[in-house]
Parts: structure tokens; sequence; C-alpha cells
């Protein structure tokens, strides 16, 4: 379906021209329509499914229409010369942030609307002076905004859109309070959008707690893999990880790499693994700077290095394209992370490999992997499995002990000089024990021995 077909505004669908778009994707040519009208939502969707545009479109449409109208908070924020904030995105991580906002700069560059972007790990200075100016969007991340909320700097009064991305991974990252805290701020009255690439029972919770009768648009089922990737599985022991992917690296052509760390502590030891290798490769997590993070972005983006080491929130939101290879270092616990994971490859109708390392702690996450994709991973010899670097550590232990042991049972058979040595030492050890200075034993032992002395003399004399 084509934009046009979507009862957009002609300031949108210019936007839109501008930037290329002429097709919707499914999930917005399902969502679009009904947000018009001002229905809360419940959107089960992956990155790259388009869902981005599926909520900035609508609502920026929505608040461009009530801009002529404002009413109650927002004709105080007016009359005081300052914008009220009319729509409140949240979301888990600050890339994903910074995304939104690119993509609120491309569909509203013809809508007069200004919006900003609030996350943690810069100063707080740039972020204060654009909200004293008025902003109509706000988007951030929920620990930072709650920051400045509790310092009175962002009031949510006038708040009409509330928007939840990435819902069930800011439960993962434990914001649930600081999210409870925020909502409790907004007007009842008001349009509420949730999009989680996963739907958790607590999500559903969620659901039914802050929207109102939502209709659901499910884009790409979680349960399902993308067609064009191939998938691999490496039964290899945990401590061979390194070396398989070491040679995985150099045996194959990868233009660019993801590579999936459970935690921070693991993606920088891989990274660090790599580059004393000789492959370039950097590792992006939570404890990143933001700077560095984007630094990151961008020289992955240029293929330079062609390896980048991520956890899963940190990887939230980031759209890379020509991810040729992706590489599950560590399975997830979480099954629908999986494919989550995977499907940052083959994307825009290009092929792609996801290779996974499953150390025997492992097998049980993927059998829960394949019977949520309903599909046995194929398995296969990683590069090298015959292994070179085992040899290498048993047989020099091997010859060092066995050798040894043999040479003296046969010197001990052929010429007994073992015998005759443990009698030689013998003798020396009872004189070192007897000759504590130059006198005599019986005059060392005379001080010594005082109540024998007397019983000696006493027998001499009689």
């Amino acid at each position: 379906m084509k934009f046009s077909a979507l009862a957009l505004c002609e300031p949108l669908l210019r936007s839109l021209q501008d930037a290329g778009y002429q097709d919707a994707t499914p999930i917005q040519e399902q969502a679009i329509p009904k947000l018009l009208t001002g229905r809360d939502l419940v959107g089960c969707a992956q990155t790259g499914t388009g869902k981005t545009a599926a909520f900035t479109l609508p609502t920026l449409q929505r608040i461009m229409a009530s801009a002529s109208a404002p009413t109650g908070a927002s004709r105080r924020r007016q009359r005081q010369g300052r914008r009220a904030i009319r729509s409140l995105i949240l979301t888990p991580t600050r890339e994903l942030a910074a995304q939104i906002g690119d993509s609120i700069k491309t569909y509203g560059k013809y809508t007069h609307l200004k919006h900003t972007v609030l996350f943690g790990g810069v100063s707080q200075g740039p972020q204060v002076r654009a909200l004293q100016s008025g902003v109509d969007i706000l988007v951030a991340t929920p620990g930072r905004l709650l920051d400045l909320i509790q310092q009175d700097f962002v009031q949510l009064a006038a708040v009409e859109v509330l928007i939840l991305d990435e819902a069930d991974q800011m439960l993962d990252m434990g914001f649930i309070h600081d999210l409870r805290k925020i909502v409790a701020r907004v007007p009842e009255q008001r349009q509420t959008l949730m999009f989680s690439a996963t739907m958790p029972k607590e999500i559903r919770e969620l659901a039914k707690q802050w929207l109102h009768k939502p209709f659901e648009v499910k884009v790409t089922p979680v349960a399902s893999t993308p067609d064009l990737v191939s998938q691999t599985v490496y039964f290899v022991e945990k401590k061979q990880k390194p070396m398989t992917l070491r040679r995985f690296l150099n045996a194959t052509a990868c233009t660019r790499t993801l590579v999936f760390s459970r935690t921070k502590y693991g993606a920088d030891k891989i990274a660090r693994s790599l580059e004393r290798r000789g492959i370039p490769a950097i590792a992006i997590h939570g404890n990143k700077s933001q700077a560095r993070r984007q630094a990151a972005i961008r020289e992955f983006n240029s293929s330079q290095p062609p390896v980048l080491v991520a956890t899963d929130l940190a990887s939230r939101g980031l759209d890379f394209s020509g991810v040729s290879h992706v590489i599950n270092y560590d399975l997830p616990e979480v099954p629908e992370i999986y494919v989550h994971r995977i499907g940052r490859t083959a994307r825009a109708g290009t092929t792609g490999q996801a290779i996974s390392f499953c150390s025997p702690d492992e097998q049980r996450s993927l059998r829960m992997i394949e019977r949520l994709t309903g599909q046995k991973v194929p398995v296969a010899l990683p590069p090298g499995a015959t292994g070179e670097e085992e040899p290498h550590d048993t047989a020099p232990a091997s010859a060092n002990q066995t050798q040894p042991t043999s040479q003296t049972q046969e010197g001990r058979e052929k010429t007994g000089s073992s015998p005759r040595k443990k009698s030689t030492r013998r003798p020396r050890r009872r004189k070192s024990a007897t000759r504590p200075g130059t006198a005599s034993p019986r005059s060392q032992q005379r001080p010594r021995k005082g109540p024998r002395k007397r019983r000696k003399t006493t027998a001499r004399a009689v």
C-alpha cells in the first residue's frame, strides 16, 4: 500500500517523498489508519519492520492538529511563551532514543514541530536548555527523564500521546519502577502505544493497566526466523570458544560480523582477545560512554573494524545494513532473543549467516530455541575441529612424568647405587645431630643432665 492511501497530511507525504519512501510496510499499513483515529495499540514487532515510522507519522499528524487548538496545561505553557510536551516516547537505550529523534527530524521537517532527546551518559545542560525553550515531542530514556522530572525541568501534564518502545527490554533493564512513576504523571486521558519484540506475561499485564481497549498488531511472529538466514550451531567447550571464533573469522569472508555476548565483561573480553590476535574488533555495551558508543557505531558502519561485539540491551534499536554474519558467542537464555539476534542479518532481501556456539551447559537453551522456532538448527564442525592446541598441552606433561621414572628404575636394577647412597647418608645425619660444637658428646650432655651426673659420681665413690 502507498503512503498516499493512508490519510496522511501533505507535509508528512512531502517528507516521505524526500526520504524516498513510497510503500508502507505491513505494520505501518495496519497501525497508521487506526492510530489516526486515536486508538490505543499493542504492537509485537522487531527492529527493522518499520515500527518507528508506524508510530511517528500518526503522532506528528495528531500533534499538528492539536497545536491549532491547545487546551488545559498546553494553553498555560503557551501563555508563558513555552511549548508544552504533547507526546512522550520512552525507550530503553540511548542509541534507540537517538534513532527515533532522527526519524522525527526526517518525517517532521515540514511540520515546524520541535523535539528533543534525553538520555544519560552526557551532560544535562544542553538537554535542559532545549526543554526550557519548549518542545512538542520528547524522546527519553526512563532514568534521565525521571532525574529531570525530580529537578522540575520536565512537566508532563499536557501529554496527549504516550509511546513505550521496546517495553520488554525496559522491564529487563529494571525500569519498571521508573516507568510507573513517569506514567503516573501523564494525564489519564491520552493515547497510549506499546511496542515490544516479545510478549511475555509482564508486558500483557502492563498493557491491561495502562492501555484502554487496545488493538493488537503482530508483524513477523516471534517464533519465526528469517528465511534468508542460514543457521548453524557448533558444539564446543566454553574454553574453546575464543579459539573457535578466531578460526571462523580467519577462515570466512566476513564483511560485517555482529557478535553477541551475554555480559558486558564478556563483550570487552572477546574484543580484546580478537585485537591481540590481529582481528580488529570493538565492543559496545551499557557501561560505555555515549561518545564511545556513537564512535563505535560509526566505525562499524564503515566496516572499520569489521567486528562489533555487543550485548543484547546495547544493540536494541541499532539497525545496521550489510551485516553478513551474526555469531551467538553465548546462547541467550530467552529463546525469543535468539530470533531477534539473527534478524540483524539478511536484511533488504540479502542473505546472511547465523552461527551459534553451544557449550554443554547451554544445550538446554538450544532446545528451547528449537522448540520455539519449530525447527532443528543444523550442526556442523567448527573450523579446525581436530585442534592443534590440545596435544601441545598434554603430550609434554606425560613424557616428563614417565621417562624419568623409567630411568631411575633401570639404574637401580643395574648398579644398585641408590642403596649405598642411603647407607652413607644415615651416619651423617646422626653426626650432625650429636655435633653442635667442638666438645665431646659426653661433655655436652653433662650440663643438660645434671641429676644423672650425681648418680654416676656416687656410684664410683662407693
